[in-house]
């Protein structure tokens, strides 16, 4: 087995809104904001290569939206989607499967594209099958005001309507190495892939721990629908990180892209060690 980091590009968000009732002052030296208060965010992805299946996990912001759209978001960056499998010398026809953490835009956009005259959507992974679970779907049709803007039709019908949409039920569908358990707050039911991978755990943190910023648990984004819930389970997640030594891995740091944790002397959840996914 292999795993590989895909990066997708990285795109701007406002930093209050990442680091929620945490203040300026302090969060500024985590990931310094710009003359808009708009701080860089990576939008990075895994694969693995196991055999003759190829396991994406998340896809990015993807490049349909409109110019409107992506102008809200300062997109940069030279990475993309397509340039990433590249020079792994992969193509988007060869990935097999699709793992969804979630179905916010800037992890599911890329599962759909326009066809060639761009009259219509269709999947961008014409051989893979498309991992969700039955409640975090339901919820994202069928989401509260506060989230729904996050839920785009387009980034999420095609892909039941081609019919390579699957749903986990006991969290070990996908692979025998992979689990998928759900956690709650930033929204219903997001999948954490955990993965078995040399003896270690690597767990893909989403949105639960979107950088290393945000390890102290009370570090709640205001993105997240139910913070105490996001506490909650953050607690929980990182005491289990620190007994069974995970491997956290960034989805959203700009810099940083994995590490393990361990307590101060304080008490607090801080890095161990951090490290790139490759120096594994």
């Amino acid at each position: 087995m292999h795993l590989y980091t895909i990066d997708t590009g990285f795109f701007k968000l406002d930093g209050g809104a990442m680091f929620g009732v945490v203040p300026k002052s302090i969060w500024q030296k985590l990931n310094p904001a710009d003359e808009n208060n708009m701080c860089n965010w990576a939008m990075r992805c895994l694969l693995i290569e196991d055999g003759n299946r190829l396991i994406l996990i998340d896809n990015g912001i993807g490049n349909k939206q409109s110019d409107k759209f992506f102008g809200f978001y300062y997109l940069n960056g030279d990475a993309n989607l397509d340039l990433s499998l590249a020079k792994l010398g992969f193509h988007r026809d060869d990935i097999t499967d699709v793992v969804l953490s979630h179905l916010h835009f800037d992890h599911c956009g890329g599962s759909v594209i326009w066809n060639s005259d761009r009259t219509k959507y269709q999947t961008a992974f014409k051989n893979a099958k498309y991992w969700s679970n039955e409640e975090h779907w339901q919820h994202a049709l069928d989401s509260n005001p506060r989230e729904k803007a996050s839920f785009l039709t387009e980034n999420i019908m095609p892909i039941q309507e081609s019919g390579q949409l699957f749903f986990v039920e006991n969290g070990n569908e996908v692979a025998d190495f992979m689990t998928l358990p759900k956690v709650y707050g930033h929204t219903e039911a997001m999948m954490l892939p955990h993965i078995n991978y040399k003896g270690q755990t690597i767990v893909f943190c989403a949105d639960l721990i979107p950088s290393l910023g945000h390890l102290p648990v009370n570090y709640v984004m205001a993105y997240d629908i139910k913070p105490l819930e996001s506490m909650r389970d953050r607690q929980s997640f990182l005491e289990q990180a620190i007994k069974n030594d995970f491997i956290l891995f960034f989805e959203h740091d700009p810099i940083n892209e994995c590490c393990t944790v361990t307590k101060n002397e304080r008490g607090q959840f801080v890095p161990e060690r951090i490290f790139k996914l490759g120096d594994l």
